[in-house]
Order: C-alpha cells, then structure tokens, then sequence
C-alpha cells in the first residue's frame, strides 16, 4: 500500500468549483486536504517490474507550496526490526541511491526540504 501526500499544484482551483476529473478535485486547493488517484503505484511497477500489480495506494493533495512524502507500507518475507529497516534504508541512501533517497532522524517539516535535489 502508498500512500502519497503532496503539495498543490496550477492546475487545482483556487476557490470551489466543477471538476471533469471528480468532485473532490473541484474543491479549493489552498485549504483543503483532497483525497485523490495516485500513478506511483503503476510507476513504481515500472521501474521495479517485480512489484507490478502488487502495489495500490492513493493520494493527498495539501496546502503547501512544495514537497511530498511517502508512506509506503510492505509486508516483508522474513522477519525485520524498525532499527533494522531503518539501517537498511540509510544504508541505500549513502550508497546506490545517493543523491536520490534521503534518510533523516531530525526533527523535519516540510519546508526545510524546499530545494532539497533528492527526488526521494
């Protein structure tokens, strides 16, 4: 399960108002949470084709002007600490995936993010 939360964008309404898409997409952006379809589930299928079709999620719209995060829930083959999961992801972000993941312990919010390259 994904679940993603990211920040408005142009194309929202500033004020209610008709959607072609649903009607949820018709409130307005800059003070509300707006549940909606997410295409990182197809995405992530893509580029891990062993997780194609094992992925569903959705998507929050919030009121802030940059930055997303993401709540990925997996069940795992074997059986894994927080600590160790944790490690694991740091790890990646160090290595391989240096410069795409990002791994924090800090006390964060979204804005301290703004302009952050990573694109994870």
């Amino acid at each position: 399960l994904i679940t993603t939360v990211h920040s408005i964008t142009a194309t929202q309404k500033t004020v209610d108002g008709p959607s072609s898409k649903d009607w949820r997409g018709g409130r307005a952006a800059s003070f509300n949470i707006i549940p909606s379809s997410t295409g990182a589930a197809k995405a992530v299928g893509k580029v891990l084709p062993s997780l194609n079709g094992k992925l569903t999620g959705m998507s929050f719209r919030v009121p802030t002007v940059d930055v997303s995060v993401v709540d990925l829930t997996v069940r795992l083959q074997k059986p894994a600490t927080y600590d160790e999961i944790k490690h694991a992801i740091k790890e990646e972000s160090e290595g391989k995936l240096k410069g795409i993941l990002g791994y924090t312990e800090d006390d964060v919010v979204s804005t301290d993010f703004v302009g952050d390259s990573r694109s994870s």
